[in-house]
């Protein structure tokens, strides 16, 4: 409760100030979303949705926030070199939680698409923006999007409109740069209209040994027969706590493909609500994570199948070593009169040690007789048969360890469409599991 408190307090004496320097869009937001977070308080152990990471506590210490919105001594251009080999992007950058504009990236987009800074173009495009702004992060739901609502200044804006195909993939850096603890509030609104397509990779860094604590809440509004596709990479310190909740809403013959990997940081929370809301709708929706030394990455979805004939997948995989807790909470809702729902949930796990910890809990929710459905976990250790396998034909132990951890979690990286990325993604994966991917003072993923 005295986490609450702090930021009540801090919000209470310092309003005027945040919304000066945010737009009448997102200030219109607040004071519902202070209400709610003075109602539910932040979120602990005994709350059943949080059982393995005590969000409370995360907030507890006194960090800095930079809420008069002073520049940050740091050129992301000139620091972050992000070019992952033969992917061509339209490169944007956050530094903290603020959007970079001193230097846009020289690209051609097709006429109609809107992206930069959601506080600039929010006071721009008033309508377009509340039209959708906060209408699938609920703060009545869920404290930390309604800590996030309460605080948030800027972040990103894209809008791509109707039957409009974007066909460079974007790409979203997120800078966590201080000389103190510091707190960071982002917001990513992402407006996919009918019949159009588009592609975003969003990558997290620290460049920075302190404490960072990041809230993010992103907003996916994916329209009729479009498509879209969000790949998510944290590469940060364990010195950083993440928050982020994703909330998606697809209406009828859309497919959207969910990507997110943790690579390296200190405490996860990744929390992803779906809603299919209109009849064909297709979700793929994977996840993976490699943690070790005291790391700690907490998974938690909820695909909401709320009309008939609508199809999604779901696959997450961990590998899990040292002394590092892994949590995965995954429920599917399948609707009274959602019938022909196509749904597989599957979580697979590796704990390379017996302190390792595995936490997984996969849910089944049905209210209609004709469907298909499945769900599965399993926890478990390395294969000691192929291991020794392997061994007998001159491979060392080391390096059979390493091939059979890569091939566990390839099936994930797999799903990546984008061929540069992918390929990239298995030669992270590889230095990962041999120790050589360091804390992020540059770009890893992107040279």
């Amino acid at each position: 409760m005295q986490s609450k408190e702090q930021y009540l307090n801090l919000y209470s004496e310092c309003r005027e100030l945040i919304a000066r320097h945010s737009s009448d869009v997102m200030n219109a937001q607040r004071e519902a979303a202070c209400a709610e977070l003075q109602r539910m308080g932040l979120p602990t152990k005994k709350d059943e949705d949080y059982k393995y990471t005590d969000v409370e506590a995360l907030f507890a210490p006194d960090y800095g926030l930079n809420l008069n919105r002073l520049d940050i001594p740091v050129n992301p251009y000139d620091a972050f070199k992000c070019d992952v080999p033969n992917l061509s992007t339209a490169l944007y950058f956050i530094v903290n939680d603020r959007f970079y504009a001193k230097a846009l990236p020289k690209v051609n987009l097709p006429e109609g698409v809107i992206i930069g800074s959601l506080r600039e173009l929010s006071a721009e495009h008033p309508e377009l923006v509340a039209r959708y702004y906060g209408t699938l992060a609920d703060v009545k739901e869920n404290a930390v999007t309604a800590l996030n609502t309460m605080l948030t200044q800027d972040g990103l804006l894209l809008y791509v409109p109707k039957g409009v195909v974007v066909e460079k993939p974007i790409q979203l850096v997120n800078i966590l740069r201080a000389d103190v603890n510091f707190m960071v509030n982002r917001r990513v609104l992402i407006i996919i209209e009918d019949c159009a397509q588009a592609r975003m990779l969003v990558c997290d860094h620290a460049a920075d040994e302190v404490d960072f604590l990041a809230t993010q809440v992103i907003e996916v509004v994916v329209g009729r027969g479009a498509s879209f596709e969000l790949y998510e990479l944290e590469e940060t310190t364990a010195r950083t706590h993440r928050l982020s909740n994703l909330y998606v809403r697809q209406e009828a013959d859309s497919k959207v493909l969910i990507n997110d990997v943790t690579l390296m940081g200190g405490t996860t929370r990744n929390t992803t609500r779906v809603t299919l809301g209109g009849r064909g709708a297709h979700i793929n929706l994977c996840g993976m994570a490699i943690a070790d030394k005291q790391q700690h990455v907490d998974n938690h979805t909820f695909i909401d199948h709320a009309v008939s004939d609508c199809t999604s997948h779901e696959l997450y995989k961990y590998v899990l070593d040292d002394e590092a807790i892994g949590a995965f909470a995954g429920k599917v809702l399948v609707r009274e009169g959602a019938q022909h729902t196509d749904s597989q949930q599957t979580n697979r796990n590796l704990c390379l040690t017996r302190q390792a910890r595995m936490y997984t809990q996969p849910q089944l929710e049905i209210y209609a007789d004709d469907v298909k459905c499945s769900h599965g976990a399993t926890v478990g250790q390395l294969n000691e048969d192929a291991l020794f396998y392997m061994q007998q034909r001159g491979i060392s132990y080391v390096e059979a360890r390493q091939l059979l951890m890569r091939a566990f979690v390839g099936e994930v990286i797999d799903e990546v469409s984008l061929e540069a990325l992918r390929d990239r993604l298995h030669h992270l994966v590889e230095k990962r599991f041999r120790g050589e991917l360091g804390q992020c003072r540059e770009c890893n993923a992107c040279h």
